[in-house]
């Protein structure tokens, strides 16, 4: 797999994977659904656009054969990285591509002079939480509030809450 930088041309096949591997009924042929979480969408093309446009963000971009099949959203503020919407192409889940793309991650914080890379995880997934936990990642004690009301990135089924994990380097 080749890991590049992703274009604003690249986001309409990047929303279709990130919506792919965390909602609707394709999404369970990994580990990594949200489907019985939140209703919806996870991104549209004109969001992730967006979230490229955004200073000191970058999207990644794993590619196989032409295809994109993983994606990273990296944002820097001060001395940290912030990771977001780490996707693996649901059957090509459990293969060690998340794992590539969390050493890109790592790769270019060091490169920037990071001190760590934190995230947000909704804090019923116990099981990707483990993932991350098992990759260096670990809570920081700090809860934030799920105020999604905007559709486009769905609508929670339950009342739901993120949890922040920090990384170290």
């Amino acid at each position: 797999m080749e890991i590049l930088t992703a274009t604003e041309n690249d986001a309409e096949a990047i929303a279709s994977l990130v919506n792919s591997g965390y909602r609707g009924e394709y999404s369970r042929q990994g580990w990594t659904s949200e489907v019985d979480l939140l209703g919806g969408s996870r991104i549209d093309a004109h969001e992730l656009r967006l979230v490229m446009q955004r200073e000191a963000t970058v999207v990644l971009k794993g590619v196989e054969e032409g295809k994109i099949i993983a994606c990273v959203e990296l944002a820097t503020h001060q001395s940290k990285l912030y990771l977001g919407m780490l996707t693996v192409e649901p059957t090509l889940q459990a293969k060690g591509i998340g794992k590539q793309m969390l050493a890109a991650a790592d790769k270019m914080s060091r490169a920037q002079g990071c001190k760590s890379i934190y995230m947000t995880v909704i804090s019923d997934r116990v099981e990707l939480i483990a993932w991350y936990g098992r990759n260096g990642f670990v809570p920081t004690g700090e809860e934030r509030p799920f105020e999604n009301t905007n559709p486009v990135f769905g609508l929670p089924k339950k009342p739901l809450k993120f949890i922040v994990l920090e990384k170290l380097l």
